[in-house]
């Protein structure tokens, strides 16, 4: 049995889910989410409650799916309450952000500012050299905060360029700290 399947999940208050043949909707106070479903996942709503099973729970690649869509619906129930957010941080000199209306620019050090249109569903803030990327699909907040990253990567020997706030860069030693530690 999958130990993350078999658990219920809550719905709050002010949220409603609908399952709607391989479909299910997920409605809250910040949005609505939809999703499909796998044919042999089975999902009841019953006394406040989200219940996921599957057809065969001994075979090994139902559990997997199991698990995965339970935490699917549970991350749409929390999407629409409370919502998702990643924090990015800016580093290096001269390197900065900008918001125009929805389009993200940044500076980082190339000979042209690069500009991010940012999806719909997705907001960001700016507080100094801190990017925070919100929204209610946790998978597309990540995804948005993946590419805004992957325009440049922290680089080992600086610490230069983008960065999640919690991420720890592993920085180098350089050619000079080398050389006078040799003698």
């Amino acid at each position: 049995m999958s130990r993350i399947g078999k658990q219920p999940i809550i719905i709050p208050s002010g949220v409603e889910v609908l399952v709607k043949g391989q479909e299910v909707t997920v409605k809250g106070p910040k949005g609505e989410l939809t999703k499909k479903i796998r044919s042999n996942i089975k999902i009841e709503v019953k006394d406040n409650q989200v219940l996921v099973s599957v057809e065969n729970p001994e075979d090994r690649i139902e559990r997997a799916f199991w698990g995965l869509f339970r935490k699917l619906i549970a991350n749409m129930v929390e999407g629409v309450t409370e919502g998702f957010s990643k924090q990015l941080e800016v580093n290096g000199v001269g390197y900065k952000v900008a918001l125009q209306g929805s389009k993200l620019v940044l500076h980082l050090g190339f000979s042209h500012p690069v500009e991010f249109d940012l999806p719909e569903g997705i907001s960001a803030q700016l507080e100094g050299n801190q990017i925070t990327i919100s929204g209610i699909d946790k998978q597309l907040v990540g995804d948005v905060a993946a590419n805004i990253r992957k325009f440049k990567k922290p680089e080992p020997y600086k610490g230069k360029g983008v960065k999640y706030v919690e991420e720890v860069v592993r920085r180098k030693a350089g050619k000079a700290a080398k050389s006078t530690g040799a003698q």
